[in-house]
């Protein structure tokens, strides 16, 4: 009674503890996806304001405003492209790191882009704008570099992929097809024996023609009673030898 009382406790205990983890990998999963929603819902918002300042305010602060949408939509979009493709390719791995240390540069652009939309001294943000712009530039154009290089390869190895499928379906197109290439064979078979045939009779033809012209050339001339009718017409009596006495 005893241990069947332990080897209870320890089912019970097993399945408490199960039930424990499975509803913390729950409350996990939950709690992600709110945070990516919510995150998500952030961007969305950031991106609609920018969207607003860049159409409704001139000068340095639509500039600002510009420069910010820009620097988040294609750092959004490598971003995207490298972690999408390291999936298949784990050669993007490298270029994904390369990625996040330009990431760091592109948040501390972002932070001075932001400080400086509520800027009131239009002078000094006009002077900013210069070396903001160049640095915008040269993280956007890094950032673009890495996209469409991983965007290239993945097309790349896709279209050889489809090389090689393809060669693959016809080879056994062509295997499933077999008694065509066969016929083939057959026909180039039978029209080689024709031919063959052909060239034999002519060779033949030609040593019989051969053949009959030296017989007539061995053959003398006609002098007199032919040789072969000796004996004389069909309708003629032959003679007999006398008989002796």
């Amino acid at each position: 009674m005893v241990a069947a009382a332990v080897i209870i406790a320890l089912i019970c205990a097993l399945v408490v503890a199960l039930a424990v983890i499975a509803t913390v990998k729950a409350v996990r999963t939950v709690k992600r996806g709110v945070d990516q929603a919510v995150t998500q819902a952030r961007r969305t918002v950031e991106d609609t304001r920018l969207k607003a300042r860049q159409f409704t305010q001139t000068g340095p602060a639509g500039e600002v405003a510009e420069l910010r949408l820009s620097l988040r939509t294609s750092m959004r979009a490598t971003q995207e492209v490298l972690r999408e493709g390291r999936k298949d390719d784990a050669s993007l791995t490298e270029s994904l790191a390369l990625f996040d240390r330009l990431s760091a540069h592109g948040r501390e652009l972002d932070d001075d882009l932001r400080k400086l939309e509520t800027e009131p001294d239009r002078e000094r943000l006009a002077a900013c704008l210069p070396d903001l712009r160049e640095r915008t530039k040269q993280i956007t154009h890094s950032a673009d570099s890495l996209r469409f290089a991983a965007q290239d390869r993945a097309r790349q190895f896709s279209g050889d992929e489809l090389s090689l499928l393809s060669e693959q379906i016809r080879m056994e197109t062509g295997a499933l097809r077999h008694w065509e290439s066969d016929d083939a064979g057959a026909g180039e078979e039978s029209k080689g024996a024709e031919a063959g045939g052909g060239e034999a009779k002519g060779a033949e033809a030609k040593a019989a023609e051969s053949k009959g012209a030296a017989a007539k050339a061995e053959r003398p001339a006609i002098s007199g009673r032919d040789a072969s009718r000796q004996w004389g017409y069909t309708w003629e009596k032959v003679k007999r030898p006398e008989s002796p006495a």
